[in-house]
């Protein structure tokens, strides 16, 4: 079911590229540590600021968008304790939003502080 509703998809698809996304980045700090390089370069700095902007934004609207079909079939349409749909597991959608919400927190400040390194460099 949670695949099948177009929000969690889109949550889903934002969460898989918010995690290639940063385990390109550990990979490139990894690498960077490992050769001894310096990543401040301004050009450098500005792609992480833009890409950790765009995180945000696509996981705060997928987040924002699961939430609302959540409130939806729970609250508003009461279709989880629908006679016949007890085995929706509700509960877990609602943790998958709140997960969602703190990856988002999470991301928004990563891009913050990318932003502050970006005008000191």
């Amino acid at each position: 079911m949670c695949a099948t509703v177009l929000q969690f998809s889109y949550l889903i698809a934002s969460m898989g590229l918010q995690m290639l996304w940063s385990f390109g980045l550990a990979c490139l700090d990894g690498y960077a540590l490992r050769r001894k390089r310096d990543l401040q370069n301004p050009v450098l700095v500005s792609l992480f600021v833009v890409g950790d902007w765009v995180t945000a934004m696509l996981s705060l609207a997928a987040a924002c968008s699961s939430a609302g079909v959540i409130v939806l079939y729970a609250k508003d349409l009461k279709f989880c304790k629908a006679q016949g749909h007890d085995h929706l597991p509700c509960n877990m959608f609602e943790i998958s939003v709140v997960f969602a919400f703190i990856t988002w927190v999470l991301i928004a400040t990563s891009s913050h502080v990318m932003f502050w390194i970006l005008a000191s460099v």
